[in-house]
């Protein structure tokens, strides 16, 4: 079996409320998440040895004790207009996709949150698939973090994010705790400072996760209708038989 105590924490599952108490525990000083969002977000560097704003001592039980592991990329596809697709592998066996799509000034990412989907959407490919397994907020944020990373390596002209849609992969609302400190840290001043009017959230009606994302995290809402009355909705979207 494995022994939890000698598994690294990923401190990439964290936001910097999180971070702070994780800091805390080291009897460490809550700025250090501070420190920390802004090398891996906004540097994107993931190497404690690079941090030299933290003491050599810290350095080094950081890297004994955690890491901060982003998923991969196993397959990237270009279209002419400058869209990218990647296919982000989150495990041995599973991956999900991220799309950017630019548009004139304007650079939106498509971000999933489950690995399938259990909603079984009739119009949908990812249904097809059936449900895998909800990602961790590092799978959720690494995609942000992996295509910031891409783009500042790309040579033509430096394009950036500039909004994120939860309209990848998954019914969001149904990850819920991992989607939102995702999209805490995509908000963050010290990570990558988007408005909250610079993200939506794409639901197929998840009622009680709808009130509690207007009272936790207000970002713009997308509902996906796909019909205009229950008896056609209860057919294209069995939720609907739920939450009419």
């Amino acid at each position: 079996s494995l022994n939890m105590e000698s598994m690294p924490v990923n401190l990439m599952n964290y936001d910097s409320q999180g971070l702070e108490d994780y800091f805390s525990t080291l009897g460490e000083n809550k700025f250090r998440a501070t420190q920390i969002v802004k090398w891996v977000h906004q540097q994107g560097i993931t190497d404690f040895d690079k941090m030299t704003n933290l003491s050599k001592k810290l350095r080094a039980q950081l890297s004994q004790k955690t890491e901060i592991r982003a998923p991969s990329i196993d397959a990237e596809q270009i279209s002419k207009d400058g869209t990218r697709k990647w296919l982000v592998k989150i495990d041995p066996i599973n991956s999900v996709e991220t799309v950017y799509i630019p548009e004139g000034a304007r650079g939106t990412l498509c971000v999933s949150s489950q690995v399938g989907c259990p909603l079984n959407c009739q119009f949908c490919a990812t249904a097809t698939q059936g449900f895998n397994r909800n990602l961790s907020v590092s799978e959720v944020i690494g995609q942000v973090w992996l295509a910031s990373k891409k783009l500042n390596e790309s040579s033509d002209t430096k394009r950036s994010i500039t909004n994120i849609v939860m309209m990848g992969m998954g019914e969001p609302l149904l990850n819920f705790n991992n989607t939102i400190m995702a999209m805490k840290l995509m908000m963050d001043n010290n990570a990558y400072n988007l408005g909250k009017k610079r993200i939506t959230l794409s639901t197929a009606g998840v009622i009680p996760g709808i009130e509690k994302l207007a009272e936790l995290c207000p970002v713009s809402l997308a509902i996906s209708l796909h019909a205009t009355n229950n008896s056609l909705r209860n057919k294209l979207v069995p939720l609907n038989r739920k939450y009419p």
